[in-house]
C-alpha cells in the first residue's frame, strides 16, 4: 500500500488506516517507495533515489547492543538545512528542575483540566504538573496535561529534552512521526522518543490527556523475574509505524523544546520527508487491554510493580527514574483480603490518572481526566467509603470492569509548577476523604 501523505491537504495516499510493524525494540525495516533502502549498508556513496542518508542516535554510540537505540532514515532534503531557531513562549509548558512551588508533603488532587475555548493545538494545549530531576542531566521527569482542540497542519515539534509517553484520556490522535504515523484512541498509549519531529492531528472535536516527559534512559520492558517468560505487556503487541512522507516546497514552522525552553524555526519543506528507514529508535503505541495482568490466586495481593508496562531504568537495580503502571479490568478473588489497595507510604512518588470508570480505592472525587498525587512517605490509601465497603463484602469473586487508571511511579519526589499549586481544579478537600476513619481496637 502506498502510505505516503499528500502535503498540501494532508491526507494519506492511498487507502485506509495506519499499517504497523509489530514487536517491542525491533530491527525494524520499511519503505514507502521500493527500492528506497540501500542493501548491506547504511551509507552509500549515493543512497538510492536520490535520498540523503541519516542516523538518529537515541542512545550513545557505545552503549551496549542491548540498549542501543538508532535508525538510519533515507530523506528527501537533510534535517540540517533549515534556519536559525528563536526562542518563543512557553505557555504553561515547564521543564526540570523545578524550583518555583517548595516540595509539597500533602495528598493533592486535582479535578480534569478544562478544553480550551479557543482554538489550540497539541503544543499550545500543553499544562505542566511538575516534575523532578534535571533535563539538561537527562534525568528525572515532567508531568504534563495535553489539551488540543485543533490540528497541527503547517507545525511540528521535536523534543531534544526527552521522550513522550502520550495517555490520551479524551478523543483521538494521529500522530505524524518522522517513520510514519501511528493512531491512538483512549485505553492506547504511544510513545514518541526523544528526537523524533512529529505533528498531532485532532480528528474529531477535542482531545485531551497525560503526557510522563522522560528525561532518563528510554523506556523498556520492565523484567518478569519469577513470573517467567509470559505475561504483562508482550513484545509482539507494540506497533510501530510503517514508513510515509510528505514532499514538496511550502512554509512550515518547526517547534523544537530544548534545554526547557520552546524554540521555532521557518523551513521551506516538511520535516516528515522519509521515504525509508530502518533501526529500533521509533516511536511505538500500544493497547494497554492486551496487558495480561497478574494477580493473587490465593490471598493477599502483590505489591502494584506487577502492574508496570512500561520502566526507565536507572543504574541502580530495579529503582526507576519512572515506571508506567496501570490498574485495568481484572478479577479480584483473594480469600480474607482486604482487596482494595492497602494503606502505604512509599519511598517512591505516586501520579495518578483516571481514563476511566472508577478507581477501586476512591469512592469519588476522582475523575476521569483528572490526577492526584502523592509524593514520598506521603500516607496514603483507599478512602472511608471504600474502606468500610471492602472491609465488610462477602468475598465473593467479583469483576471490576469499565476502569483503567494509572500511575507515573518515580524515584524524586515530584515538585509542582506554579500553575499547578494555584490552580483552580485542585481540590481543597481532598484529605476529608478520610476523615470518616474511625478506630475499631478492641483487647479482646
Amino acid at each position: 500500500m502506498d502510505t505516503r501523505t499528500d502535503v498540501d491537504t494532508g491526507e494519506p495516499r492511498g487507502t485506509g488506516g495506519p499499517s504497523y510493524l509489530s514487536g517491542f525494540g525491533n530491527e525494524h525495516v520499511s519503505e514507502a517507495v521500493p527500492g528506497a533502502l540501500p542493501v548491506g549498508r547504511n551509507s552509500p556513496q549515493q543512497a538510492p533515489l536520490g535520498l540523503y542518508a541519516e542516523q538518529i542516535s537515541g542512545t550513545a554510540f557505545t552503549q551496549p547492543r542491548s540498549v542501543n537505540r538508532r535508525t538510519w532514515v533515507y530523506r528527501i532534503t537533510p534535517s540540517a538545512k533549515h534556519p536559525p531557531f528563536r526562542r518563543i513562549g512557553d505557555g504553561l509548558l515547564r521543564t526540570a528542575p523545578f524550583t518555583d512551588v517548595p516540595p509539597d508533603p500533602n495528598r493533592l488532587r486535582w479535578d480534569p483540566v478544562a478544553l480550551p475555548d479557543t482554538p489550540t493545538d497539541f503544543v499550545d494545549g500543553l499544562v505542566t504538573i511538575g516534575g523532578n530531576g534535571d533535563a539538561l542531566a537527562h534525568a528525572g521527569i515532567g508531568i504534563h496535561w495535553y489539551r488540543a482542540t485543533t490540528s497541527m497542519t503547517d507545525r511540528y515539534f521535536v523534543n531534544a529534552d526527552g521522550e513522550f509517553l502520550i495517555v490520551p484520556q479524551l478523543g483521538e490522535l494521529l500522530l505524524h512521526t518522522e517513520l510514519g504515523r501511528l493512531l491512538v484512541a483512549p485505553g492506547e498509549i504511544a510513545v514518541v522518543p526523544r528526537g523524533i519531529r512529529y505533528r498531532v492531528e485532532v480528528p474529531g472535536s477535542a482531545a485531551r490527556g497525560y503526557i510522563c516527559e522522560n528525561y532518563g534512559a528510554p523506556f523498556t520492558l520492565p523484567e518478569r523475574g519469577p513470573i517467567g517468560a509470559n505475561g504483562l505487556a508482550n513484545e509482539r503487541d507494540f506497533l510501530a509505524p510503517v514508513a510515509a512522507f510528505e514532499e514538496g516546497s511550502r512554509d512550515v514552522q518547526v517547534v523544537q523544546k530544548f534545554g526547557g525552553g520552546l524554540w521555532a524555526a521557518d523551513y521551506g519543506h516538511s520535516p516528515l520527508d522519509v521515504v525509508a528507514w530502518h533501526g529500533d529508535h521509533t516511536p511505538y503505541k500500544y493497547d494497554l487491554a492486551r496487558f495480561m495482568t497478574i494477580g493473587t490466586i490465593s490471598f493477599d495481593h502483590p505489591d502494584p510493580s506487577i502492574f508496570t508496562v512500561l520502566t526507565s531504568p536507572t543504574d541502580s537495580p530495579g529503582l526507576a527514574n519512572a515506571d508506567f503502571v496501570i490498574f485495568p479490568p481484572r478479577w479480584l478473588v483473594g480469600e480474607n483480603t482486604f482487596r482494595p489497595p492497602w494503606y502505604h507510604r512509599n519511598i517512591m512518588s505516586e501520579f495518578m490518572g483516571l481514563v476511566r470508570g472508577v478507581y477501586d480505592a476512591k469512592a469519588d472525587g476522582f475523575l476521569p481526566g483528572g490526577a492526584s498525587l502523592h509524593n514520598s512517605f506521603t500516607s496514603h490509601g483507599p478512602d472511608a467509603d471504600t474502606y468500610a465497603r471492602a472491609s465488610t463484602a462477602d468475598l465473593v469473586p467479583q469483576k471490576l470492569d469499565d476502569t483503567l487508571a494509572f500511575m507515573f511511579e518515580s524515584r524524586w519526589v515530584i515538585r509542582l509548577t506554579e500553575h499547578a499549586a494555584a490552580s483552580p481544579t485542585l481540590q481543597a478537600d481532598y484529605d476529608s476523604v478520610w476523615d470518616g476513619l474511625r478506630p475499631h481496637f478492641a483487647r479482646t
